[in-house]
């Protein structure tokens, strides 16, 4: 069904340029708007993931692993602007540890993980229109990062903002590069198809991809997974994590009734009245850590059935044309999840991983976590932990929601909370140097100052 609406998004790509085969599976997206999709998934349509075997269960040899890892090609999200966070530019360009972004930790990462293996494992950013310069010309630091005959990234496809009145694209003649959007980071399966990519990795030799975010430091590649992959002839794998209570509103997998295939379930998918079922972590265990292996001849092979749309359900984001302005123009942006192709590939499996392998910065909480003794960057740039018990919980205040106000409160550095049970700020204040908190510390008051040196215990 073509409308007006539909008829002007898809010209308005075409004018850009954007490739036929994205403008392809917009199109699917926004007829299914105009059909009020709900794209849920009923606890009644699916039964619980239980039993999944670990990664130190899979492990080969060392000598499969190199071989493994020289057909394997790293693939990091780069596309995030971080605005939750007040970030300007890529989100990956944040300093994040010992003076490196995530960007400077990435691609040490995968320098050492060559030399210690003795392969060239090649590293691509999916990277947004927003994103791509800045990012390039961080890496352009690491001579030795580029594979010959590689690029060090790709673009990611973009799409027209749309009205929520009409489904028409929106305009926005103050900034008309806000009149545009990233399909959501399940657009990695078309743009590495769009871009050539996907054949010229496979001319290479290249046979499998491993995809993860950007912000998550613990997503290393680990050759042991497409080793497995290799050995059993899986097509695509997904890591999952043991979910405790502050899981509870992130996606999980279960097997779909109808076909016995693995879903992935967000929480904009729980049908009304059933969050009860998805935030049980006794019924569902495992949350989706957003690490993915993906056998690129399997993924050709259903891109080339499906026409190029993978049909990956589609995620309703809703908006304003401008973030910053609450009052402009409301909009729906078309998104999906790469997560979601799980049930695009017959035999995918999931496969349990330690926390270790989930460390994403999403707030500022977290980035004061990594930021902190909590954490050490070993030799091969692997972020490490240096204690044995749970890490505390940190709540900062709104004093401190965005980089910039985090960095003017901690103008020397964080303070030690190896010892530190919970961190809640709930004052605005400047935190001296090497300020060492014990056990449940709660900072409360109005604007204030944390002397060099002192140690905080209970309220202050």
């Amino acid at each position: 069904m073509t409308t007006d609406g539909l008829r002007a998004a898809t010209e308005k790509m075409r004018d850009a340029g954007v490739p036929e085969l994205a403008v392809r599976v917009f199109a699917a997206y926004h007829e299914q708007l105009q059909e009020h999709v709900a794209g849920t998934i009923p606890e009644d349509s699916i039964d619980p993931l239980t039993e999944v075997p670990h990664l130190d269960d899979v492990r080969p040899d060392d000598a499969a692993v190199a071989k493994a890892l020289g057909r394997t090609v790293v693939v990091k999200l780069n596309g995030g602007l971080g605005t939750s966070m007040g970030i300007r530019g890529p989100k990956s360009a944040l300093v994040v540890r010992d003076g490196l972004t995530f960007l400077d930790v990435i691609a040490r990462q995968v320098l050492a993980l060559r030399e210690r293996h003795g392969t060239s494992t090649p590293l691509l950013l999916m990277n947004s229109f927003r994103t791509r310069d800045e990012s390039l010309a961080l890496l352009a630091g690491y001579a030795d990062l580029a594979v010959d005959g590689l690029p060090l990234d790709f673009v990611q496809n973009r799409e027209p903002k749309l009205r929520t009145d009409d489904l028409s694209p929106v305009e926005w003649p103050d900034d008309p590069e806000l009149e545009w959007c990233p399909p959501g980071h399940g657009d990695v399966y078309v743009a590495l198809q769009t871009t050539g990519l996907l054949d010229t990795l496979r001319e290479r030799g290249f046979r499998y991809a491993f995809l993860s975010n950007a912000d998550n430091l613990g997503a290393t590649c680990d050759g042991a997974v497409p080793a497995w992959m290799a050995a059993e002839g899986i097509p695509y794998v997904t890591e999952v994590c043991e979910r405790t209570v502050n899981d509870r509103k992130g996606g999980h997998l279960a097997h779909r009734r109808s076909d016995g295939r693995l879903v992935l379930r967000d929480s904009a998918m729980v049908a009304e009245g059933e969050d009860h079922f998805f935030q049980d972590t006794d019924r569902h265990p495992w949350f989706h850590a957003n690490n993915l292996w993906v056998d690129l001849d399997a993924l050709a092979a259903r891109l080339e059935e499906r026409d190029g749309v993978l049909g990956l359900p589609i995620i309703v984001n809703r908006k304003t044309v401008d973030p910053t302005r609450p009052d402009s123009t409301p909009v729906i942006q078309v998104e999906s999840a790469m997560g979601a192709a799980v049930e695009v590939f017959e035999g995918s499996r999931a496969l349990a991983v330690d926390r270790t392998r989930f460390r994403p910065v999403k707030t500022t909480n977290e980035l004061l976590l990594l930021r902190s003794d909590l954490y050490r960057l070993t030799d091969e740039s692997h972020v490490e932990s240096t204690i044995e018990h749970p890490e505390p919980f940190v709540d900062l205040g709104g004093a401190y929601r965005l980089v910039e106000g985090f960095e003017a409160r901690f103008p020397r550095g964080v303070p030690s909370i190896r010892d530190c049970t919970s961190l809640r700020v709930e004052a605005d204040a400047t935190f001296g140097a090497d300020v060492v908190c014990l056990g449940d510390v709660r900072v409360t008051g109005g604007e204030r100052t944390i002397p060099d040196g002192a140690r905080l215990e209970g309220e202050v």
